[in-house]
């Protein structure tokens, strides 16, 4: 990692105060798979009741039928957005079938040994629905369907106008002087990105809550992990396991080269990812023998969302643009921060400390210098994520950068003592801190890592005597959370007509798909 160590000065430059974050916007995406009462996935469809999964604007699914996805809009505060989450919970709970319940955890558990009963997600039978599920089936030839199963909270946070209007004012190279707002924008993000994948470790190492595996998970497959207990493998150090190599990963992705130097590269590398046959894909066919789609193309790629990054630069499409379209057309508005583990101890995956945390990092990331990464330094990095990964918790775990060897407790601590400015910045204008609890709650975890989410999971399974019972007993807890939480009436019945408008919407595309599936197929083809 060559990017510059944190100084010991503050890198807050002196014209930048609280004011200048009036107008950060923050959203959250959280997965969680529905279990039956017998802890295993449900092979149930999605309920009716809460409406079109296709065009639901906050409750639909993500790769299976049982593995719901929430949604907040951008809302102006970490406590309003999380009351939204919790809100849509508690939706969700009172809808499920009979006897099931949220599973709490990032890694699934009692999934089949035949993993065909995984089932996928289904949309309707428009045109744009079943595009949607063969790009599942898809994924199931391509990488099989128990890697989908994996949940994980996507945070996104966009920073406002007037910060990187100041930052550009302040610049003292003239061709980032000249770049309109936009551009300048989409470049400071970029540079975000790469501090941000520098930075990973850090985020695995605070917030990782995945350090088991259930071993329905990985029957079938070689791996190093160790017993725990009732059927559940681990590593005695690790904090994350979803992030390494028995989570969600891409061999074929590796081999892309795609960089966040620039936009444009960004762009151009995921075009090329969507549109180039990988002979490995190509070998699956695109059809079975008896002319039914199996997969969208034998590209790298089916679609852009197949690129699965630790962050990723975005923009709200309009009509029928792809996010590489939007992205071109509008610059970056906002990043999407994928390398978190759902909190299994909190009811919603995320708690308020953690929210704080990772705005805390974005906005470091944000103001850090950030030169582009290297082919070397980008082997460093991913280096030094497996081994957070695996043995993060490990006494005197060295990390490898340019400039040598260096103490994973002593690189974490001195990057989180940096932070310290941004998080008296961001508490100015509430009514009680938050920001600075929350990184004091971090630097104690680095100081005592027996008190990570990850170290916590660990001990907890022993107690209760596995991931199932675990999992179930949390799952149980955060159900009654559900049932006791109050929704205003204002709030139910706006709920309440997005089931019937969803499904309107939904019904509304089935009617005008006028060509038939293979017809729309062929013509993206």
């Amino acid at each position: 990692m060559s990017q510059p160590k944190a100084s010991s000065h503050s890198i807050v430059p002196a014209w930048v105060d609280a004011s200048m974050l009036q107008g950060t916007l923050r959203g959250i995406e959280r997965e969680s798979l529905r279990m039956q009462s017998d802890g295993y996935l449900s092979k149930k469809p999605h309920p009716q009741s809460l409406g079109s999964a296709l065009t639901h604007p906050h409750i639909t699914t993500d790769y299976s039928e049982a593995l719901m996805e929430f949604i907040t809009p951008p809302e102006p505060s970490i406590e309003k957005v999380l009351a939204y989450l919790k809100d849509l919970h508690c939706i969700a709970h009172q809808n499920l079938p009979e006897g099931e319940k949220l599973w709490p955890m990032s890694m699934p558990c009692m999934l089949d040994e035949d993993e065909e009963n995984i089932p996928f997600a289904q949309y309707g039978s428009s045109n744009i629905g079943q595009f949607k599920t063969l790009y599942r089936k898809g994924l199931a030839i391509r990488y099989g369907r128990r890697m989908q199963t994996i949940s994980g909270v996507h945070y996104n946070i966009s920073f406002p106008d007037k910060l990187f209007k100041q930052l550009q004012a302040h610049e003292t190279d003239p061709a980032l002087q000249a770049l309109s707002l936009q551009d300048y924008k989409s470049s400071r993000y970029f540079g975000l990105i790469r501090n941000f994948i520098r930075l990973t470790p850090i985020v695995i190492f605070l917030l990782g809550a995945s350090p088991t595996v259930c071993g329905s998970f990985l029957i079938g497959q070689n791996h190093h992990l160790q017993p725990l207990v009732a059927g559940s493998l681990h590593l005695p150090y690790a904090t994350a396991l979803r992030m390494g190599k028995h989570g969600y990963q891409n061999s074929a992705q590796k081999k892309l080269g795609i960089h966040y130097n620039n936009l444009t590269g960004y762009l151009e590398g995921i075009q090329q990812a969507v549109k180039k046959p990988y002979a490995p894909f190509s070998k699956l066919g695109l059809d079975d023998e008896y002319g039914e789609p199996l997969q969208i193309n034998d590209h790298t790629l089916q679609i852009e969302n197949e690129y699965y990054s630790l962050i990723r630069p975005k923009q709200t499409p309009k009509g029928n643009e792809t996010p590489s379209q939007a992205l071109e057309n509008r610059g970056v508005a906002y990043v999407e921060l994928r390398a978190v583990d759902v909190d299994p101890y909190s009811p919603i995956g995320i708690e308020a400390n953690s929210a704080a945390f990772l705005e805390l990092i974005a906005l470091y990331c944000l103001l850090l210098d950030s030169p582009e990464i290297s082919e070397d330094e980008q082997t460093r990095i991913e280096q030094n994520q497996s081994k957070i990964v695996e043995q993060g918790r490990a006494e005197n775990l060295m990390l490898d950068m340019e400039q040598g060897s260096i103490s994973a407790i002593d690189w974490l601590y001195e990057h989180l003592t940096a932070m310290q400015p941004l998080a008296n910045l961001f508490d100015q204008d509430l009514n009680k801190p938050l920001y600075k609890p929350a990184l004091n709650d971090m630097l104690l975890r680095i100081q005592t890592p027996e008190k990570t989410p990850s170290a916590q999971v660990i001990e907890d399974m022993k107690i209760h005597g596995g991931t199932r019972r675990f999992g179930g007993h949390l799952a149980t807890q955060h159900a009654k959370i559900y049932d006791t939480h109050q929704i205003t009436a204002e709030k139910q019945q706006y709920f309440d007509k997005l089931v019937t408008i969803s499904q309107q919407d939904q019904l509304a595309l089935e009617q005008a798909s006028t060509e038939t599936f293979k017809e729309y197929l062929n013509k993206f083809r």
